[in-house]
């Protein structure tokens, strides 16, 4: 079986890699094919994956290519993990959003936005590709705004793109563990969109175990999402928020700790990876210089929101691997190998979510087999839930608008009617701030 990624020489490719060489059972992938725009970014990556593959007599063979449709032809699943701008886009997005008080974060809020701005065109113009060159092929999109993209390609790819995130599985797992549960032997309760989710359940059986957190103290502050919400915060809501959620319920906290940063996140990742590719193209072995960096990487992440709630340093159970790599490899498994699997997805919503249309594309758990994932049924959005997600998804809808008419009006209603956005004139200053910075926003006019 073949795999294209799509962003092949992007930092996480290694850990799909990984997934890959942890298969070995019949009809696994044998061929991974690397596609990226930037070709030395795509040789280091490769020498990664050849280090990292010396000991495994069975590993996928890799080949890398600059050519899309090269990359296309003969794939049966398409991995797409694109960053469209690089890290410096992201860099900038943050920057432009914090001169201005508002969120640069590269999902949420104004930073969403601005990705998703320069993003859509280019999943759109893959999808297209996709349709043409390899029409059988499943696509499992990474890329971000995970949920937006995903619903922008899905316009011309229906049922055959699928998004993924694994910010819902390190929730559940996490929870579940908290109340001694087996992560890999409880159904989820879990709805909303990508990086705005809510868990309403975590059920052994028949039995919901999460009241059995909210009963009691210590275990509601001892991990990652207690400690960043706090006990009495996630008894208001009576739900366990994806860690996302973070930045609309501390909102002007998580600005105010932003700003004071020495770098934002877009600003450090940059620095950082800038070393590694260096590290690996001046000869270092490939895959040590990649493990450091991936450590580091994850003990820094969401560090500002823990330190706004005095959540302290990343718990080992959350730096452990585990998380989107294998998310792809059991949507890939169920599919092309008939193993039925129950997996949170980004599907079309249908009749799954009542405050949302059937097109739109929502976060919820699915059955997926060889036909493809089918959304289980789940806990309707409370009124404050469907309320932000109503507006987030109108939010997204006015991103696919902006972008498929080249509306400046539309972008800017985009950034107006976040709730994280605060006035329509941050919103035209936005705008205008990020087309100076990114040239790829030159398509859109007044």
């Amino acid at each position: 079986m073949r795999l294209t990624i799509l962003g092949g020489g992007g930092f996480r490719v290694p850990l799909v890699y990984g997934a890959l060489l942890r298969d070995h059972a019949p009809g696994r992938v044998t061929e991974v094919t690397l596609y990226d725009v930037d070709g030395a970014r795509l040789a280091a990556i490769a020498k990664v994956l050849a280090d990292q593959a010396r000991d495994s007599a069975d590993a996928p063979a890799v080949r890398a290519t600059t050519d899309l449709d090269e990359a296309l032809r003969g794939a049966d699943f398409v991995f797409s993990a694109i960053r469209v701008g690089g890290l410096a886009g992201r860099a900038a997005d943050e920057r432009i959003a914090l001169a201005e008080g508002v969120l640069g974060q590269e999902t949420v809020g104004a930073g969403g936005v601005a990705y998703g701005l320069r993003t859509v065109p280019v999943a759109d113009a893959i999808a297209r590709r996709i349709k043409a060159v390899a029409p059988g092929a499943w696509v499992i999109n990474f890329t971000n705004p995970a949920g937006l993209v995903t619903e922008a390609m899905a316009r011309h790819l229906g049922e055959r793109v699928i998004g993924i995130c694994d910010s819902p599985v390190g929730l559940a797992r996490r929870v579940a563990r908290t109340v001694g549960a087996d992560p890999d032997a409880v159904r989820l309760d879990y709805a909303g969109l990508n990086h705005l989710g809510w868990l309403h359940g975590l059920y052994e059986g028949e039995q919901d175990v999460l009241p059995r957190l909210f009963a009691d103290d210590a275990l509601l502050t001892s991990f990652e999402e207690g400690k960043l919400f706090g006990a009495d915060w996630l008894r208001s809501l009576g739900s366990v928020p994806n860690e996302y959620l973070h930045y609309y319920y501390f909102n002007r906290e998580a600005v105010a700790a932003y700003r004071q940063a020495e770098l934002t996140r877009g600003a450090f990742l940059l620095d950082q990876q800038a070393r590694f590719y260096a590290t690996v193209a001046d000869g270092e072995q490939a895959w040590d210089a990649w493990d450091r960096t991936r450590a580091e990487r994850e003990a820094t992440y969401m560090s500002e929101n823990r330190e706004v709630s005095g959540a302290g340093e990343r718990a080992a159970d959350d730096l452990e691997s585990g998380g989107y790599e294998n998310v792809a490899l059991a949507l890939m498994r169920a599919i092309a190998r008939d193993e039925p699997a129950t997996l949170i997805l980004n599907v079309r919503n249908g009749s799954s979510l009542h405050a949302l249309d059937a097109e739109a594309v929502v976060e919820i758990p699915c059955r997926v087999d060889a036909s493809g994932p089918r959304p289980l049924p789940v806990t309707q959005l409370t009124g404050h839930e469907a309320g932000l997600v109503s507006a987030v998804k109108a939010v997204e809808r006015c991103v696919l608008e902006a972008a498929e008419a080249g509306s400046a009006r539309a972008a800017v209603k985009a950034f107006a009617l976040h709730p994280l956005v605060d006035s329509v004139q941050v919103a035209r200053r936005l705008l205008d701030g990020y087309r100076d910075a990114h040239p790829g926003l030159a398509y859109l006019r007044p």
